[in-house]
């Protein structure tokens, strides 16, 4: 599938995208100090500098992001202590700046909600701005273009925190770089930080019910960012409740 026909497709899938605000850096212009060659029609003026921002970002988050990084996926909780939140996913456009792409799309997070401090089984979900390397899951690769770790290992069983069954959860997952050495499968245990600072955190598919310390959404969903997603443009998550993304 061809990068319009996965923008167009994500689009369908997309509930309710608007026109937001867009993000980024500046647009240079001409030099006006340079005269027109003698004879040639006069230069119009040069455009001002058009400074984009992303919706709810604020500066200090907002200089986390890599400069490489043309795909941002913004997930906000309302407050620390929630579990659920909305997911909206950025492109980046020479023209036009950050494009909303797909969303709002509702999401679940941690049991106990947000946390910049995270530690193993704290059940939160930790706060920044973490890239997206690999995925992976328990069924075969639906068309992503990140690296993809098809694996018997993503079998999930139990039940989550409400009593609802995990079948399934697994089918699709997308590590999130968090206490993990990219460019191995979501289920690779090295912990650069410590095993104490917890790991293994993913978007995957929604249970019905809060999390560990991931973040699950809708299986359509998930499908639909696997299949948009792009290494080559260095895709991020953005995450946390609203007030910490704010800074």
């Amino acid at each position: 599938m061809n990068r319009r026909r996965a923008l167009a497709a994500l689009a369908c899938a997309a509930v309710g995208v608007g026109v937001l605000g867009t993000a980024g850096c500046e647009r240079e212009a001409a030099d006006p100090a340079v005269p027109a060659a003698p004879g040639s029609p006069a230069r119009p003026a040069p455009p001002h500098p058009v400074v984009r921002t992303l919706p709810g970002i604020g500066p200090a988050v907002l200089g986390r992001i890599p400069a490489t990084a043309r795909q941002v996926l913004v997930v906000t909780g309302r407050a620390a202590d929630t579990n659920e939140a909305r997911v909206m996913l950025y492109q980046w456009d020479p023209d036009a700046g950050w494009m909303p792409v797909a969303g709002p799309w509702p999401a679940r997070n941690g049991l106990r909600g947000w946390t910049d401090d995270h530690d193993e089984n704290d059940l939160r979900t930790p706060i920044g701005v973490f890239p997206l390397s690999d995925a992976g899951g328990l069924l075969p690769d639906p068309g992503t273009r990140l690296p993809y770790h098809q694996d018997e290992g993503f079998t999930a069983s139990g039940t989550g925190h409400l009593g609802e069954p995990l079948d399934g959860a697994f089918d699709y997952v997308i590590a999130i770089d968090y206490n993990r050495v990219p460019g191995n499968s979501p289920l690779d245990e090295t912990r650069p930080l410590g095993d104490g600072e917890g790991g293994g955190v993913w978007l995957h598919v929604d249970h019905g019910g809060p999390t560990n310390a991931c973040i699950a959404l809708n299986k359509a969903h998930m499908l639909a960012l696997l299949r948009v997603l792009d290494a080559a443009r260095h895709p991020v998550v953005v995450m946390g409740p609203e007030a910490a993304l704010r800074t």
